[in-house]
């Protein structure tokens, strides 16, 4: 196994599959500036996903290239966290999604930035100063709904009920992680569990919501098979043109 080229997917992955998630919400926010914020991250996360899968695209030497990785791949080829993959469901659930995932993501691409890899550390530093900024939006707002009215609270709890299951999928480390580590392109994502726990605990406590007990992933992804039911239905509206149109030029 090419295991620089598998890391880069996951990176890339998660950040084309959020990213398709957030930009669902376009025309569709509860408030114009809620519309716009969701739509710009989204935006972000794109422009991240063609910084590392146009790197793995390089690393591959297939002669594909980052637009071919993201459309020409089938469910079963793509390595995100899943829990970035599962129907927005409501405004809840798609901040609450974004919550756990950038209090992740802030120490990870900063840690990234002194990688032993160059293109790592290029690509991570670039990204890192949006990821702080979806997280400070996505940790206020958090907290704005959690400490809101009780029905937005509820909301709130159980979106956070509904993910928790899912959130630690991050730090199930497999073949690809050790490697990474070894040769100084990534740390073991389990040395950054401490810090995002600590971020986790101090705003939910502002938020006033619980978190619950236990820490334990689906099974999918690095750490099983994958379940793709979420997925395909979501790359079936993010693929629809490129597939069935292969040879246009955009």
């Amino acid at each position: 196994m090419n295991h620089l080229l598998e890391f880069l997917l996951r990176q890339g992955d998660n950040a084309l599959v959020l990213g398709q998630r957030m930009s669902e919400w376009c025309g569709h926010g509860p408030a114009l500036e809620e519309d716009i914020a969701l739509a710009n991250t989204a935006l972000d996360l794109i422009g991240q996903t063609q910084l590392w899968l146009g790197y793995a695209a390089e690393v591959e030497g297939a002669g594909r290239d980052a637009n071919d990785l993201a459309f020409m791949r089938d469910a079963y080829d793509f390595r995100n966290l899943l829990m970035l993959e599962v129907p927005n469901a409501d405004f809840g659930r798609t901040l609450m999604r974004q919550f756990l995932f950038d209090a992740f993501q802030v120490p990870w691409l900063q840690a990234l930035t002194d990688s032993a890899d160059p293109r790592v550390a290029e690509i991570a530093a670039k990204s890192v100063k949006e990821a702080m900024y979806h997280l400070d939006r996505s940790t206020s707002t958090v907290i704005a709904l959690g400490d809101g009215t009780a029905e937005s609270n509820g909301f709130m709890q159980r979106a956070l009920d509904y993910l928790w299951p899912y959130a630690a999928e991050v730090f199930a480390e497999d073949a690809t992680d050790f490697a990474m580590a070894e040769v100084g392109v990534a740390p073991l994502p389990s040395s950054l569990r401490g810090q995002w726990k600590k971020t986790l605990q101090a705003t939910l406590q502002e938020a006033h919501l619980t978190m619950p007990e236990g820490e334990f992933a689906h099974k999918g992804g690095r750490i099983g098979v994958r379940h793709t039911e979420h997925l395909g239905h979501l790359l079936a509206t993010m693929q629809v043109l490129p597939r069935s149109y292969p040879d246009a030029s955009w």
